[in-house]
C-alpha cells in the first residue's frame, strides 16, 4: 500500500507557531547595532549564555555595584497601535540608567527582554535599534538580552518589553541624600515630555475625548499629538555624571510615577521637606493639554506626571551657581524649584492663582 506523502509524519516547533528561523535571523540583524554599543569593559557581542564584564577595564578599583530594572508601561500600547516602535527602546534604557545615575553610579551594561506572541523582525529589529540609541546616549554596553515568542499569550501585533542595568561607584561616592539638610536649593532639569509613567491616564483620556493622534496638536500645528505623547524619555547620564564626580550635588531624584510629590522624599533624610514652587517653571503645554483635557487637580497632576521636571537635583547653596552653570552647558534646561526646609520628611508642591490652571493659590503635601 503506498504512503501519502502529504500526511505530516512529525509536529515542528513551527507549527506550534515558533520561529526558531526567524529568532536567529532576528539575532543576526541586530548584531552590529549591539556591537555599536561595545565600551571598555564589555566587547558587546551576542551569542553567549551570559554577558561578560571587566569593571577594572572600565578604570574602577573599589566599586560598588548598583542594578536597576524597568519597563515601558502602557506607552508601548500607543506606539504599537500607531506602528511606532523606533524609539520605545530609547525609553526603556532610560527608565533603567536614570535610577542608576540618582544613585551616583555610571550605566556600564544593559540586558533587554522582548517578548510577543509571533516575532515579526521587521518590528523586533526596530525596537532593539531603539535600545541600542538608549545604550549609546546612556554610554553603556547591550550585552545581552531575551527574545521570546509566546504565542496565545499576546493579542496579535503586541509585545512586551523589559531592561535590566547594572552600574558602578566608587566605594564611599554613591549618593544616599544623607548629606541634605534644610537649606538645600532644589533644581529641577526639564523633561523631554511625558516620560514613561501616567499613560494609563493619558490613554483613558484619549479614548474618552475621542483624540485625532494622528493630526497636529492643538497646542502645536507643527507636529501630531502622538509624536508629542511618545517623544522618548530624557536621558541625563552624560550630563549629570560629570557634575556628580565633582562631589557638587548631594542627591538626585528620578520623576517617575508619583510625580514631584512621592519621589523627592525619597532621597531625604528624616528631618528634611522639601517645598517645590511650581511658579518657578512654566508648564509645558503637553502638561497643559493633558490638565485641560481631563479637568485635572493640580494636587493630581503633582502627583501623576513628571509636569515638566524629569530631575531634582539637591545642591548646596554655594555650589547652585556652578552645578546650574555645568548643566546649562551639557545641554540641560535647569530651574530652581525650591528648598529643602526642617520638618517631617516629605514634600510640599505649591503654586499661585494661575500656576497650573489653579484658580486660587493651593498646595498638595505628602510625607514618606
Amino acid at each position: 500500500m503506498a504512503a501519502d506523502s502529504s500526511q505530516k509524519t512529525g509536529y515542528t516547533y513551527a507549527d506550534a507557531g515558533v520561529s526558531i528561523d526567524a529568532g536567529n535571523a532576528l539575532v543576526k540583524a541586530i548584531g552590529p547595532l549591539v556591537k555599536a554599543t561595545a565600551r571598555p569593559g564589555a566587547d558587546a557581542e551576542l551569542g553567549g549564555f551570559g554577558g561578560f564584564f571587566d569593571p577594572k577595564a572600565a578604570g574602577y578599583a573599589d566599586p560598588l555595584l548598583v542594578a536597576a530594572n524597568d519597563g515601558v508601561g502602557t506607552k508601548l500600547k500607543l506606539a504599537i497601535d500607531h506602528d511606532r516602535h523606533d524609539a520605545v527602546g530609547i525609553d526603556l534604557v532610560a527608565m533603567c540608567v536614570n535610577d542608576l545615575i540618582v544613585q551616583g553610579a555610571e550605566p556600564l551594561f544593559f540586558l533587554d527582554y522582548f517578548a510577543t506572541g509571533k516575532l515579526e523582525n521587521g518590528v523586533a529589529e526596530r525596537v532593539v535599534a531603539g535600545i541600542a540609541e538608549g545604550c549609546k546616549q546612556a554610554g553603556c554596553a547591550l550585552i545581552g538580552g531575551e527574545t521570546a515568542e509566546m504565542p496565545g499569550m499576546y493579542a496579535e501585533g503586541d509585545y512586551d518589553l523589559a531592561g535590566f542595568c547594572v552600574g558602578a561607584v566608587e566605594r564611599g561616592e554613591q549618593l544616599t541624600g544623607d548629606k541634605v539638610a534644610p537649606g538645600h536649593v532644589l533644581l529641577g532639569l526639564a523633561s523631554s515630555g511625558v516620560h514613561s509613567n501616567g499613560y494609563s491616564l493619558v490613554r483613558r483620556l484619549a479614548a474618552d475625548k475621542g483624540w485625532k493622534l494622528d493630526r497636529p496638536a492643538l497646542f502645536d500645528n507643527d507636529k501630531l499629538l502622538i509624536d508629542h505623547l511618545l517623544e522618548p524619555t530624557r536621558i541625563y547620564v552624560a550630563s549629570l555624571l560629570p557634575a556628580i564626580r565633582t562631589g557638587a550635588i548631594d542627591a538626585l531624584a528620578h520623576i517617575t510615577g508619583g510625580g514631584l510629590l512621592e519621589n523627592i522624599p525619597r532621597v531625604l533624610p528624616d528631618g528634611a521637606h522639601a517645598v517645590v514652587d511650581a511658579d518657578a517653571w512654566e508648564q509645558p503645554r503637553l502638561m497643559a493639554f493633558l490638565q485641560a483635557q481631563g479637568g485635572i487637580e493640580s494636587a493630581e497632576m503633582a502627583r501623576t506626571f513628571n509636569c515638566g521636571v524629569g530631575m531634582v537635583l539637591a545642591v548646596e547653596p554655594g555650589k547652585v551657581e556652578t552645578v546650574m552653570g555645568q548643566l546649562r552647558e551639557a545641554g540641560e534646561t535647569v530651574h530652581r524649584i525650591g528648598m529643602v526646609e526642617a520638618g517631617d520628611k516629605g514634600c510640599t508642591v505649591r503654586g499661585s492663582a494661575g500656576t497650573w490652571s489653579a484658580t486660587a493659590d493651593w498646595e498638595v503635601r505628602h510625607l514618606g
